[in-house]
């Protein structure tokens, strides 16, 4: 498989987007390195070759930065792992902006209460961020916790959302 890639600029830093084929993302998050971004992708499914050129993610990302929240809801993503990671992708994009859930709510939200580590593991694993919102998950007593690319990012994303679903 040939993706596609491309890095465009956000307020919070380079942002790289690794597509496949139908234009679904891989990958993608705030580095200029695009060799990290294709880290992220399970060596099993990794792109044999890339080549940079526009991906229509990139319109999406542009416009959630321009207050258009909404805008990555739409984009199409790729993952491969196990059922409970699948499912777990799938419902870190149903975390409404601005709402963010602790692990113990996105473990519960999974119908696994107890499955707290693996929840963190999930959203820890994560390739598409921003994409698929791993971003909204913070540890029980309401701090960060972890995020692959950083907390500044991370804390730059929940004050944009906190901020938009407040109506400022």
């Amino acid at each position: 498989m040939t993706a596609t890639i491309q890095t465009i600029d956000t307020p919070d830093g380079a942002f790289t987007i690794v597509a496949d084929d139908a234009g679904r993302v891989l990958a993608s998050g705030w580095t200029d390195d695009p060799q990290v971004a294709l880290d992220r992708i399970p060596a099993r499914v990794r792109p044999a070759s890339v080549t940079e050129c526009e991906t229509d993610a990139a319109a999406a990302a542009r416009a959630y930065y321009a207050g258009d929240l909404a805008a990555i809801d739409a984009v199409e993503v790729a993952q491969s792992g196990t059922p409970m990671q699948l499912a777990g992708w799938a419902g870190l994009r149903d975390i409404v902006p601005g709402h963010p859930l602790t692990y113990t709510e996105f473990a519960a939200a999974l119908g696994q209460p107890a499955a707290v580590r693996a929840a963190a593991s999930i959203c820890a694993r994560n390739a598409p961020a921003l994409f698929v919102p791993c971003h909204r998950v913070l540890r029980s007593d309401g701090t960060l916790g972890g995020f692959a690319w950083g907390l500044d990012v991370k804390r730059s994303l929940l004050a944009r959302e906190a901020a938009a679903s407040s109506g400022r």
